[in-house]
């Protein structure tokens, strides 16, 4: 501890030293320590947000300046959160890796109603339809709020769909009142992640803020294609050797037909070819007479299909043991990709 540090330590309270102290014990618990925003989170509300977050994540709030000494006596990078300790925040911690903590946070927001003098967070918006008011004064009221809205059929409709308030503007008596009225939420309470560190790197919530499904469909596409390029360029690994000796039998044994090798392994497919190509000869002939009588009436497909349909069942036995073993693989890459992320994301 610095000097400076020291006779700060020294001027303060005792029942603060022990605050920090507690502190600076519940960020070194945590391999992750982020900084919360809980503006206008109810006490009650908050109590039930801890509670969720038991057995993943604790929550730790306390004054401001003594967060930011505590973040400064335990350094070690925890010092950078100290720009987003403002307002009220709090410090939650957690083993689970940064993206599973976001996500978590994001999971658990549920929507409120929003109180007037309140910054409306986006849009409000007024939903086209029937709102199930009589007829009355409400109508005016929502004509006031700027909402396009009629007496229809014995109630109060909205024509269209009405942006009343935009992002970023204060709420109105009068629209938090009508929003009161019909039931519309407009924002999501819960724990609003500012910053997280982990493993000496500092997130930020944009940066924690990706699609899971489409991060793992990139990671396939990109070990597809490293796959691909493996086999192409001829270069064996643990993944692709198996592959490549599938495509390598399935190309030996197209050769094997072509040249009519005797081999024990060719012998089958030798004796359809032969078979194939007599067919094909008989079939030619139009003097049935000239025919031995086992071939007279036989039907036979075109020489060149024939010939065609062998060498493509001799390429088909590779390709097919080729995709075997890419399916085999990509399911391998799937659980291993599913491990790695389930670290990543929790």
């Amino acid at each position: 501890m610095s000097a400076e540090a020291e006779r700060k330590t020294e001027t303060i309270p005792q029942w603060k030293r022990k605050e920090i102290d507690s502190i600076v014990e519940f960020l070194e618990t945590y391999g992750s320590i982020g900084v919360v925003d809980i503006t206008g989170i109810p006490s009650r509300q908050l109590q039930d947000m801890r509670r969720e977050l038991h057995g993943t994540a604790a929550l730790r709030v306390s004054r401001n300046t003594l967060i930011e000494r505590a973040l400064e006596d335990v350094d070690d990078g925890l010092e950078d959160l100290v720009e987003h300790v403002e307002g009220q925040i709090g410090l939650i911690g957690t083993n689970d890796n940064p993206f599973g903590l976001y996500q978590q946070l994001e999971a658990s927001k549920t929507p409120a109603p929003i109180n007037a003098g309140e910054v409306a967070p986006n849009d409000v918006v007024i939903p086209e339809g029937d709102t199930g008011v009589d007829p009355g004064p409400f109508v005016g009221e929502l004509q006031t709020i700027g909402a396009n809205a009629r007496i229809d059929g014995g109630s109060i409709k909205v024509v269209e769909d009405s942006t009343v308030l935009s992002a970023g503007e204060e709420v109105s008596a009068d629209l938090a009142n009508v929003l009161g009225e019909l039931g519309i939420e407009p924002k999501e309470v819960g724990l609003d992640l500012r910053g997280v560190f982990s493993e000496g790197v500092l997130f930020s919530p944009e940066e924690l803020d990706i699609d899971i499904d489409e991060y793992v469909a990139d990671l396939q596409s990109a070990s597809s294609a490293a796959r691909n390029l493996s086999i192409n360029a001829e270069y064996p690994t643990t993944r692709t050797a198996p592959a490549m000796l599938a495509k390598a039998a399935g190309e030996a044994k197209s050769v094997g037909l072509s040249a009519a090798i005797e081999s024990p392994d060719l012998a089958d497919d030798l004796v359809s070819k032969a078979d194939a190509q007599v067919r094909a000869l008989a079939a030619a002939i139009d003097d049935e007479e000239a025919l031995p009588e086992e071939l007279r009436g036989v039907e036979a497909a075109a020489p060149a299909e024939e010939s065609a349909d062998d060498d493509d069942d001799a390429d088909g036995d590779a390709d097919a043991a080729d995709e075997s073993t890419e399916e085999d693989d990509a399911e391998d890459d799937a659980d291993d990709g599913g491990d790695a992320l389930g670290n990543m994301f929790g």
